[in-house]
């Protein structure tokens, strides 16, 4: 009996040393398309009794996306030997491509992500990883290629799934992407993603990718203002904004010659009538760069909203600043318009001196028509309102001129 006993024992111990897939490992190893065995794992991945299990399931997928990715790129191969014969191409699927390319690289990770859990011994035996990692690079750089015809199409949804999906594994320990082959491209696609992320509304990844962005030297000064704006059109609150401003502060004393930072928190100290920190900004700025054209052009604004709300307004002030600022840069036309309102608004102060008035809107006029050049559509400068008073003053109400302005103003 005590033979009997120790023989049933090695019997079941073998049995279980040496026990087969689950029944719904089996399933999932059974289906032949890649849709199939994907809804399978996804019903019944509590259903697969260990990290390898569910591991293999994944590799499964991995290698389904494979074929397929192997099938399209033996068409496009033949394609290129039939150019060389003048023969007629074989039409490939483009769109599968990129979705087994999607699909091979994030079922590569999951795989690889059971593929490093210990077993039940407690010792990690990874088997996929080596076969499964250059096929998920491989994968992830077709991401760039998709991304770029949804980017073409306007296809929002398409451009986030996969240049946000290629961005978003830049860093996955799995794959130990090598970062000098991404260099002369990752930063432009991380800071249109982030623009498309941004009108999507996914606030958290349009901020992440103006982050890999801005690694870009090429693309630092768009994607630190595009982060900027993002973060001031976000906030609700007073609360919000002085905490923007706390955060800011920060990265400002970190990169003092940042003009995205300087001018963000002018404009958001300004929002909370904060004048003092936006004139000991703006000063500090000048003194220490003169020729800082930003710097002008903030201290010129705050001296026309003074003036604007003064019972006895000195124009004469943002008038001399805002020329110091086009003396550096006469090509904001932003600038040029108010400084073609500060004159108009000086001259319309002036008393029983048409001579006089007359010629500060004539100096007005050259000012305010240059910026209608570099801003035709008015979409940064409304230059229409005063360039409309200087015509009708210098000129008359029947000018030509006069008139295209009442028609662009709708003036009747």
């Amino acid at each position: 009996m005590k033979k009997m006993m120790i023989a049933a024992l090695m019997v079941l111990g073998t049995s279980t040393a040496f026990a087969g897939d689950s029944e719904a490992l089996k399933a999932i190893m059974k289906a032949k398309t890649y849709a199939e065995a994907s809804a399978l794992v996804k019903s019944s991945l509590d259903q697969l009794a260990t990290p390898a299990e569910k591991a293999k399931a994944y590799n499964h997928l991995v290698k389904l996306s494979q074929e397929k990715v192997d099938a399209e790129n033996a068409v496009m191969q033949a394609n290129v030997q039939a150019q060389l014969e003048k023969k007629d191409p074989t039409p490939y699927d483009t769109i599968g491509l990129y979705n087994a390319s999607y699909n091979l690289l994030l079922n590569a990770i999951e795989c690889d992500k059971y593929d490093q859990m210990p077993d039940e011994k407690g010792k990690v035996k990874p088997r996929y990883g080596e076969v499964n990692r250059p096929l998920a690079l491989a994968a992830r750089i077709n991401l760039i290629g998709a991304g770029n015809a949804a980017a073409g199409k306007g296809d929002q949804d398409g451009v986030l799934k996969y240049w946000g999906t290629f961005l978003d594994t830049d860093d996955n320990a799995f794959l130990q992407v090598d970062k000098a082959s991404e260099q002369t491209f990752i930063g432009q696609v991380a800071y249109f993603t982030a623009l498309y992320a941004n009108q999507a509304k996914q606030l958290d990844k349009a901020l992440k990718y103006c982050d890999i962005a801005a690694l870009d030297p090429q693309q630092a000064k768009e994607a630190i203002n595009l982060k900027f704006s993002i973060g001031q059109s976000n906030l609700k609150t007073k609360a919000d904004t002085l905490k923007y401003i706390d955060e800011l502060n920060d990265f400002y004393a970190k990169n003092p010659d940042s003009e995205a930072a300087f001018g963000t928190l002018c404009n958001l100290y300004s929002s909370i009538d904060k004048k003092e920190e936006v004139n000991k900004l703006v000063e500090e700025r000048i003194a220490k760069d003169p020729n800082n054209a930003t710097a002008w052009a903030l201290k010129g604004q705050n001296e026309m909203n003074e003036a604007s709300s003064a019972e006895k307004p000195d124009w004469d002030k943002p008038i001399e600043t805002f020329k110091k600022c086009i003396e550096i840069d006469g090509t904001n036309a932003v600038v040029l318009t108010y400084l073609g309102f500060c004159i108009n608004s000086k001259a319309a102060t002036i008393e029983n001196n048409r001579n006089v008035q007359k010629e500060m809107y004539r100096e007005s006029l050259g000012y305010l028509e240059r910026a209608r050049e570099i801003d035709p559509n008015r979409d940064h400068a409304n230059w229409a309102y005063p360039l409309y008073q200087c015509y009708y003053l210098v000129y008359s109400a029947d000018d030509p001129r006069t008139k295209e302005m009442e028609e662009i103003l709708k003036v009747k």
